[in-house]
């Protein structure tokens, strides 16, 4: 029943708020983390990227059905910013996923039946007082608080970028989501459609996110924190083939 973990139908929900972090770090650090029909999406031929987006979901369902019918999740992803060469020659930008956490049993068990997204469930803590967001987890030594009010947001102190123009590119979440089965050789490809996608800077006051440290990176700095509020959002059903 393998087949059914590759998308097997469209799926849309409601970004009620999704906050992105995104690290830099040295390309050769993260070479190994992604399969081999894939490359890493880098900036200035050094860096490469994880994004930390954390999502809150409404009504997360099958496309076209009722809205009644969904579930709302709290959705924690870890991903590599990649691109991939598909069999037409077309170049697509996309994210390679590390890691996806939830903050319920009931989102993982049907993640995990249908996604390769690796889901695990988590305590998490979501919080908002005026502009300020605060989310935490103490299973995933993650305490994260940003802040939207500041008019003159300054970039992460040792970011590669030069201004938010540049940052914005690793904004994410980006058109595509790869999986790659390695036996087969076979990719998935998920393409995600949303609508008046206009990420805002964000002031970081406070990131502590465990599954980064816990990778040991020795050349790693935020780049940059972007947050997109109340967006329609669906995946098409997965596409799969063949590389090589």
């Amino acid at each position: 029943m393998s087949f059914l973990k590759n998308h097997p139908f469209a799926v849309e929900t409601y970004f009620e708020n999704s906050i992105v972090l995104t690290y830099a770090i040295a390309k050769e650090e993260l070479q190994d983390l992604i399969p081999e029909c894939l490359e890493l999406d880098t900036f200035d031929d050094k860096w490469a990227f994880v994004a930390v987006a954390m999502v809150d979901t409404k009504g997360l369902r099958p496309k076209g059905f009722p809205k009644f019918l969904g579930n709302d999740f709290f959705l924690i992803g870890f991903r590599v910013f990649v691109r991939y060469t598909d069999k037409r020659g077309k170049r697509l930008r996309g994210l390679y996923i590390l890691k996806s956490e939830t903050n319920k049993r009931k989102m993982a068990f049907f993640g995990n039946i249908f996604t390769h997204y690796n889901y695990t469930t988590t305590d998490i803590r979501y919080k908002k007082e005026d502009d300020q967001l605060t989310i935490r987890s103490e299973k995933s030594a993650l305490d994260v608080t940003v802040n939207s009010a500041n008019q003159d947001i300054r970039l992460p102190a040792n970011s590669p970028f030069s201004n938010w123009k540049e940052a914005r590119r690793f904004a994410g979440p980006l058109p595509f989501t790869f999986t790659y089965n390695e036996e087969k050789k076979k990719v998935l490809i998920i393409e995600g459609v949303r609508q008046n996608w206009k990420p805002q800077p964000l002031e970081i006051q406070r990131a502590n996110v465990g599954f980064i440290e816990d990778k040991g990176f020795k050349d790693i700095h935020l780049a940059n924190a972007f947050v997109v509020r109340n967006i329609p959002y669906y995946w098409k059903k997965g596409k799969v083939e063949q590389w090589k």
